[in-house]
């Protein structure tokens, strides 16, 4: 009788041990970004929370991995470093609404869509990189970037990168198509090279004087200026310039992230994102790529602090994301990679 009481209350312990097992708290998060560069953040949040991130890292077609996964998908939350992308996932049904006072608090009405299907997390600028030893610009808009007086002198990636799509997508939310496609085929015509390679590739060719001014995002100055030896020159050889628009700011993209329509863990996935808006994970966050809080007040890394205060362009995100496709269609238009 007492072998029979003692296999039960094995019996019955471990059911509760695989019961436990079974529903320990994770997180199942989908990113873009390589997990090395958040894997402090994560592991803080679970040493706060006890909940366990689980991240899988996806470099192309998140997409199209979560549309296959469909109802089976674990992902819970997804990240991504271009906000193209974001926007995919919620215009292809892939998201769920989100109803957060601590992220509606934390992150202006302008980086959050209006139904909570998705968060920004930090910003970068699409700026002016400008020759220390031959150019003394202080200022510059964007439209001046196609003033024939730069003919020769400019260096830019390629006009389909979404760095670039995001970019003439708001000046024609800004100017519309028309005037749109006369801005693109002027600064065509001042390209010092034909419109491809990098970011970097544009400090690198300023520094070998192929071109005085060039158009990057901002966190790669820090990139380069902590990198190795020759980064460390290119980076050394710019300034930065935050252009605007005429009629508004700076134009900025975004790093942000979304809660899975089928979120196994969903309790989970808002608590994870509420954990990234916080002071200390936006500090860390920014710092550690060289961007921008999205969060007001939290500390900017010196280098992208030295490049003056950013005042952001006042057209919503949302409003830009409609003239994507105008936009593409516009830079095969005016062959503006050929």
């Amino acid at each position: 009788m007492n072998q029979r009481i003692k296999l039960h209350a094995l019996s019955v312990s471990l059911v509760a041990l695989s019961s436990g097992l079974v529903n320990a708290a994770e997180v199942n998060l989908y990113t873009t970004r390589e997990p090395v560069l958040i894997q402090p953040l994560l592991e803080e949040f679970n040493q706060k929370t006890g909940i366990k991130v689980n991240t899988v890292f996806i470099k192309d077609g998140m997409l199209e991995r979560v549309k296959t996964e469909g109802r089976r998908s674990p992902a819970d939350v997804m990240l991504t470093v271009d906000f193209g992308n974001l926007v995919d996932l919620v215009e292809n049904g892939l998201t769920q609404r989100v109803n957060s006072k601590v992220l509606n608090t934390a992150i202006p009405g302008n980086l959050r869509a209006a139904n909570g299907h998705w968060y920004a997390l930090s910003m970068r600028a699409r700026a002016v990189y400008v020759s220390k030893e031959r150019t003394p610009l202080k200022a510059i808009s964007y439209e001046d970037l196609a003033n024939p007086k730069w003919k020769g002198k400019i260096c830019i990636r390629s006009g389909s990168h979404p760095y670039n799509t995001w970019l003439i997508a708001s000046y024609i939310a800004h100017h519309g198509e028309k005037a749109t496609e006369q801005w693109l085929r002027g600064i065509k015509a001042n390209l010092a090279r034909p419109a491809s390679g990098g970011d970097r590739d544009v400090a690198r060719d300023i520094l070998g004087k192929i071109c005085d001014i060039g158009v990057a995002n901002t966190y790669y100055v820090g990139t380069m200026r902590n990198g190795d030896a020759e980064q460390q020159r290119w980076g050394n050889a710019i300034n930065v310039v935050l252009p605007r628009f005429k009629n508004g700011g700076t134009h900025i993209n975004v790093s942000g992230a979304a809660v899975a329509k089928y979120a196994p863990n969903r309790k989970e996935a808002v608590q994870l994102l509420e954990f990234l808006s916080s002071d200390h994970a936006q500090a860390i966050y920014a710092q550690s790529g060289y961007e921008y809080p999205v969060k007001s007040g939290v500390k900017i890394d010196p280098i992208i602090a030295s490049f003056g205060k950013l005042n952001i362009d006042n057209v919503r995100l949302s409003e830009i994301a409609k003239y994507r496709k105008a936009a593409n269609l516009l830079v095969d238009k005016v062959q503006f990679n050929h």
